[in-house]
């Protein structure tokens, strides 16, 4: 497995050329765009200038991995979901345009409109179209494991079984909510079969079991990255340094 970054929020006030320094000086091997950060990197992005971002990271020791949207599709308006699902789509465009290769989306919970059986039904009709549709552009779409109640690894669970795409999987997410009498290894489990990114977050949390992960990712032979999600720092370099030397002395066997 390998370290990358998320920039939310660490990194969100960075620029382009401020996250590839710092990054490579780092140690981490890339980097997730979260979109409305100061990068800019959006749809909007003129064909010119996704070439030229391109062409920064091919030249960079950083990927660019994705882009973390926030397009969700739990709301019981059909207009709502539509606006997210044709927004997903503009980030799969601009993945596939500038060499990323996946776009994140969420859940973001079960309305009270809907029954649980509802919402999983809309969620995953969403992400089959986005899975036929970065199907023909190259581009994932990992759907992290987010939301109140739809952060629940059996909501997800069910959510993957519902959607059955080899395009879509899941963002593990290293929530509370993994976590069963001191371990993540039920929730693990459960998931596993669709996990294609992971973010972590404080790993020098106590109350989260992360050799525990780390470990269970060695065991599944999961070869993908693994995107720190941490809190802003007051002096981000050095936090990012000491996140590094942290993650490979959980990485190793």
């Amino acid at each position: 497995m390998m370290l990358g970054a998320v920039t939310y929020e660490i990194l969100k006030d960075w620029d382009v050329e401020t996250i590839l320094k710092n990054l490579e000086e780092t140690g981490f091997q890339a980097v997730e765009l979260r979109t409305q950060h100061k990068h800019g990197v959006e749809p909007s992005l003129a064909p010119e200038d996704r070439a030229r971002l391109r062409a920064r990271f091919e030249r960079s020791k950083v990927r660019l991995l994705s882009y973390g949207t926030v397009c969700e599709f739990h709301s019981p308006d059909a207009d709502v979901r539509r606006k997210n699902v044709e927004e997903a789509k503009r980030f799969i465009d601009l993945a596939h345009d500038t060499g990323a290769w996946g776009i994140k989306v969420r859940p973001n919970g079960i309305p009270k409109e809907l029954t649980r059986e509802a919402a999983f039904a809309q969620i995953a009709a969403c992400l089959r179209e986005l899975g036929d549709y970065g199907g023909g552009r190259g581009v994932e779409i990992w759907v992290e494991v987010h939301g109140a109640q739809t952060q629940e690894p059996e909501a997800c669970a069910a959510i993957m079984r519902l959607t059955r795409h080899d395009q879509v999987g899941l963002c593990w997410n290293s929530n509370p909510t993994d976590i069963r009498n001191g371990s993540v290894k039920w929730a693990f489990d459960l998931l596993k079969p669709w996990i294609k990114n992971v973010h972590i977050n404080e790993l020098a949390n106590p109350a989260y079991p992360w050799r525990e992960l780390f470990t269970l990712l060695r065991q599944a032979r999961y070869e993908r990255y693994t995107l720190c999600e941490a809190r802003a720092s007051r002096e981000p370099e050095r936090f990012l340094r000491w996140y590094a030397a942290l993650w490979k002395e959980l990485a190793r066997p």
